[in-house]
């Protein structure tokens, strides 16, 4: 069995262009999906797509990590985030094929299930770009997190920390406390809130926020700094009474290694869809679990890189939680045939063959690329700030 094509899909979800990939053989009808998804580097991920099929094709799709290695070291220049989700996509895709040509499902092949059913976590409004981004009354607040609970998610996570200055006021600091408070009170103790702080805030911002949402009992504090910064996140890390966490815009097991050892955050999220893929995940996650730091894959892309998630999931040990997307997009769901019910809060283990999911072309083809709804912010003097 050779690889005979590669090439993408692209499919405009507002926020994000997915991007889709298809490994295709010279089996009649055996394919395999990955998803390669990397917000306004759409153009760049599927360039780096087509080098990358330049040294896969007539390959054995079946040498995963042949050609994982092939696409990683075989050309001088060494990838970054663009060049990585190219990969991840083509490695998911691969993993894929190797499932649908045994007739066994991808966790199976990484050692099969390590637990009965895998905890999901859901977004505000289930990841509707207003909800989760644009959310700032803590009664709205409050409303979405009632109505993924009454969905049957026991966590969720919002985004109430605003674009911080370096140094933030307490105006700005007990607004933000103020929709914690409101989501913690609208469905008490038994439910874990995230918080997402996208790496806004500097060290000393996230210090501030975070010593006012001490009595919420967060079940983790996300990205309170860029993850370059390791020192500085072990300092909020040391600061505060509840976990940190991040990853999800680092790719490779080599830039998670001082994470790991500085122990710098308390739990580590690698996305799928940017890191290496299904065989670089598993690496990442191996590495994690020798320093008793568990894993929870970011995940708010299309359904592609949510199946993988949740593939891994269920084959890694110190797997914890599963970040989904629900209601990014009115018609996600037609896209793909298979796949899990994500409108929940968990998931049993897979077992149709490969990912478990193939891709309805003509349906993802009413939604080609468009440019994604931009995200631009500012400071109040007017310099440029991270969203």
């Amino acid at each position: 069995m050779k690889i005979t094509a590669i090439r993408t899909l692209v499919v405009h979800a507002r926020m994000r262009n997915w991007v889709l990939v298809k490994v295709e053989t010279s089996e009649p009808g055996l394919h395999g999906w990955g998803e390669a998804t990397l917000e306004w580097k759409t153009k760049g991920v599927t360039g780096s797509v087509e080098d990358l099929a330049v040294l896969l094709i007539g390959q054995d799709p079946r040498r995963i990590e042949h050609l994982w290695q092939t696409m990683h070291r075989q050309y001088f220049w060494r990838g970054g985030n663009v060049t990585f989700s190219a990969m991840s996509g083509i490695d998911q895709a691969l993993w894929d094929i190797k499932g649908k040509e045994l007739g066994r499902p991808v966790c199976e092949l990484l050692g099969g299930p390590v637990r009965d059913r895998l905890r999901l976590y859901d977004h505000l409004g289930g990841g509707k770009l207003e909800d989760i981004y644009r959310t700032g009354d803590p009664a709205h607040f409050a409303e979405l997190a009632r109505a993924s609970v009454e969905r049957g998610f026991t966590a969720f996570k919002s985004m109430p920390v605003p674009v911080a200055e370096y140094i933030e006021n307490p105006a700005v600091m007990k607004r933000a406390a103020r929709a914690v408070q409101a989501m913690r009170e609208a469905v008490g103790d038994g439910v874990d809130i995230m918080l997402d702080l996208h790496a806004r805030t500097t060290a000393a911002a996230a210090i501030q926020f975070g010593r006012l949402l001490t009595d919420y009992n967060l079940y983790w504090y996300e990205e309170p700094c860029w993850p370059e910064h390791v020192d500085a996140l072990a300092e909020v890390t040391r600061a505060l009474p509840f976990p940190t966490a991040t990853g999800e815009r680092l790719v490779g097991r080599w830039e998670f290694r001082e994470l790991l050892e500085k122990r710098a955050v308390s739990i580590i999220q690698p996305d799928v869809s940017h890191c290496g893929g299904i065989s670089e995940t598993r690496r990442i996650a191996a590495m994690a679990e020798t320093y008793s730091i568990p894993v929870a894959c970011h995940n708010p892309q299309g359904p592609v890189s949510t199946a993988s998630s949740i593939h891994i999931g269920f084959a890694v040990p110190n797997y914890l939680i599963q970040e989904v997307v629900r209601n990014d997009v009115p018609w996600r769901n037609d896209i793909v045939t298979g796949g899990f019910n994500v409108n929940q809060g968990e998931v049993l283990p897979p077992t149709a063959p490969g990912l478990g999911i193939d891709i309805n072309e003509a349906e993802a083809a009413k939604h080609p690329w468009e440019p994604e709804v931009t995200m631009a912010v500012f400071h109040k003097d007017g310099s440029v700030a991270d969203w």
